[in-house]
């Protein structure tokens, strides 16, 4: 199937210029998507060049920094106009091992939306202050409680849409862009009658560049939720 690896950026060059060849090299028919934040350390003019040389590389260079949700709104609007029939969404540091792809693969010909999990099997996060992992862990047996939703990872960002997935969201009806994006897509995708499947993951916190964790966005996290459920209850949900 035709794939797309959507990567979004916000002064990620070093760790960019590392991860683009090593997947190339380990998927040569999948091609890579980065949605660029206007870097200023350049991470957006680096892969503009790499694409110049490599019709497998492509960059959505916008404005400002705009979030997360919106980076990958517009990174799934464009695997849909290009007509891939997956789309693998990753982080640019490395915590998300690029190995995991091909398990995603595998799974793709029986599931619709395929999760990199921390918690599916036990807890496997690396180099994470215990406050931060409990804050993780908690916030995800919290939103099983709100929401139903069967998962034990509903905040990460290791995952693989089918097309049909993205094409069945309103796209243009994403309320969120902290990382309840992810709980929200999970969400709507379960809600739509699309398969969802966990497969186990280890995290491995970022080495180069800093973390976009924030008290704004954990708040919005925990909003987010009761709206979801709220909205599906009402059947209003989009």
């Amino acid at each position: 199937m035709k794939s797309v690896v959507i990567i979004p950026t916000y002064n990620e060059l070093n760790n960019i210029q590392r991860l683009i060849p090593e997947l190339l090299k380990m998927y040569p028919d999948t091609d890579i998507l980065v949605v660029d934040d206007n870097s200023p350390d350049g991470t957006g003019q680096y892969v503009k060049d790499f694409g110049e040389k490599d019709p497998r590389v492509h960059v959505l260079q916008r404005a400002g920094k705009m979030g997360l949700g919106t980076a990958y709104v517009a990174g799934f609007k464009y695997m849909i106009e290009q007509k891939y029939d997956l789309a693998f969404q990753m982080d640019a540091d490395f915590s998300h091992d690029p190995r995991v792809i091909k398990k995603f693969k595998e799974k793709a010909g029986d599931y619709d939306l395929i999760i990199g999990s921390r918690y599916v099997c036990g807890v496997n996060v690396i180099n994470w202050p215990m406050q931060r992992l409990l804050l993780s862990y908690f916030a995800n047996k919290y939103t099983k409680i709100i929401t139903g939703l069967p998962l034990q990872d509903a905040t990460g960002g290791f995952k693989c849409f089918k097309r049909e997935v993205l094409e069945a969201i309103d796209l243009d009806n994403i309320h969120s862009n902290g990382y309840s994006f992810q709980i929200e897509m999970n969400f709507k995708a379960w809600k739509k009658g699309f398969k969802l499947y966990e497969v186990p993951i280890v995290f491995t916190d970022r080495v180069e560049g800093t973390s976009k964790m924030s008290k704004k966005i954990v708040r919005e996290a925990i909003t987010m939720v009761w709206k979801l459920r709220i909205r599906s209850i009402l059947g209003i949900l989009r």
